[in-house]
């Protein structure tokens, strides 16, 4: 899990409501999450759990007060009947070069995309990170995200958790597989009815499962 654990920059809780999405993972985790901020153009808002240093639980919803955006929200918002862990977010650097290398081996991660948002404080965050909407292998490829200089938001997230264990199942886990063998990723996968992440995370509450 060391090696995994360094390639997790986040994990993402998709929620048809972000307040709803935070009081229930308050009650898991026994953590309230700190407010992140508003995606411009997304329609979506955030909250935050660190999960260590520089890893952390993204909670993100659509946001009420911003228009609704001309495409479908990211992560399957849209469509959600119930919150769940739908894909995670790995570090990366030198993303177009890492996406051309994927094209290669038959992994289409996206183009990469310039993102920013402001914190509640007035923070500008920046990052760069390959098109979330861009969904490979039911979510179990992750989307990379560089932040280059930006202060890592794990920093300021609500304290207080740790990601123990991070883990998928998928029908067609030997393809999957080694696509993830492609990227470098060492993501344990073994074969499910239903693709699904889980992340095993200690926490006031004790030891849980999120999915």
């Amino acid at each position: 899990m060391e090696v995994l654990r360094g390639q997790v920059d986040h994990i993402v809780y998709a929620t048809p409501d972000l307040n709803s999405g935070m009081e229930q993972l308050g009650k898991l985790l026994g953590i309230t999450a700190t407010p992140g901020g508003r995606h411009p153009g997304w329609g979506t808002h955030n909250a935050l759990i660190s999960l260590g240093p520089d890893s952390y639980l993204e909670i993100i919803g659509p946001d009420p007060e911003s228009p609704k955006p001309e495409q479908p929200r990211p992560f399957q918002i849209d469509s959600l009947s119930a919150p769940r862990l739908v894909t995670w977010v790995a570090k990366g650097s030198g993303l177009t070069d890492l996406v051309n290398r994927a094209k290669q081996q038959g992994i289409m991660l996206g183009e990469v995309m310039a993102m920013s948002r402001h914190t509640p404080e007035g923070e500008l965050l920046s990052w760069h990170l390959t098109n979330p909407m861009t969904i490979v292998a039911d979510g179990i490829i992750p989307t990379f995200i560089d932040w280059g200089t930006t202060r890592h938001p794990a920093l300021v997230a609500a304290q207080g958790a740790c990601l123990v264990n991070l883990r998928a199942e998928h029908p067609d886990a030997a393809k999957v597989t080694d696509s993830l063998n492609a990227l470098g990723l060492g993501l344990p996968l073994v074969a499910g009815t239903q693709p699904g992440l889980i992340a095993t995370i200690d926490c006031p509450k004790g030891r849980v499962e999120l999915r």
